[in-house]
């Protein structure tokens, strides 16, 4: 397993950011070790820096929704970066398999994901707060488009960043949830932000269609070649 070292939030940022989680309550003490083990950073409280994203996240088919908004000092905490260097795509789908269900056939992805966990799986259980992608369906199919060697390396970069998802923040740490206070509670339509939602959603898949249907470099990397050739984490082509 690659175990990365820990780093500070770059001094560049402020130390107080405004973040906002979508729900269908009203959320105005988040709990550690409440929520959802299987998502994609594992238990935690999830949050994004985007209002818009907030609302759509928060509304569902049926049911209108909130977006709880909050001010965090992020001062003294450790915050593991997906999105920035010494990290890469492979790290970020490390933790994925780690933590998400996938549905693998026998063969190449089984191999795949052991491979990846053993090789690319960051030690992100000793941070505070962590940074990066937010795969919601359509992202989670494009790793496993990754994973059954149908898209290349480059490929699964490039769809990281259609329908503009954006990045979540997430609490992992005690200290992280005793930094956090709330704000408000935004009330959601979700007759206006579900379809906005869906949109964003179809927009990616389409994008993504049309990105797989180009034609590959012929030196692409694909899940195949980094098997064979026994990349690892500090590889130079990553």
């Amino acid at each position: 397993m690659y175990f990365c070292k820990k780093s500070r939030y770059n001094d560049s940022f402020m130390k107080k950011i405004t973040l906002f989680h979508g729900s269908t309550k009203i959320v105005e003490k988040p709990i550690l070790g409440v929520g959802n083990p299987k998502n994609d950073y594992g238990l935690g409280f999830y949050c994004t820096e985007s209002l818009e994203l907030a609302k759509e996240w928060a509304s569902t088919e049926r049911n209108d929704g909130f977006a709880n908004s909050y001010e965090m000092d992020i001062e003294g905490l450790d915050v593991l970066r997906l999105n920035k260097t010494p990290y890469h795509i492979l790290n970020w789908l490390a933790i994925l398999l780690k933590n998400r269900t996938f549905v693998l056939s026998q063969g190449l992805p089984v191999e795949a994901k052991a491979y990846l966990l053993e090789n690319f799986l960051p030690d992100y259980e000793q941070y505070d707060l962590i940074i990066g992608y937010r795969a919601d369906d359509s992202y989670f199919s494009f790793a496993n488009a990754f994973l059954n060697n149908t898209i290349s390396l480059e490929q699964l970069r490039k769809a990281m960043y259609l329908g503009k998802l954006g990045e979540q923040v997430v609490l992992k740490s005690e200290k992280s949830f005793s930094k956090i206070v709330f704000k408000e509670s935004i009330p959601v339509d979700s007759s206006l932000y579900y379809p906005k939602r869906q949109a964003r959603d179809r927009q990616a898949r389409e994008d993504y269609q049309k990105e797989r249907n180009a034609t590959s470099s012929v030196d692409a990397v694909y899940m195949i070649d980094i098997l064979r050739e026994k990349w690892t984490n500090d590889d130079s082509r990553l």
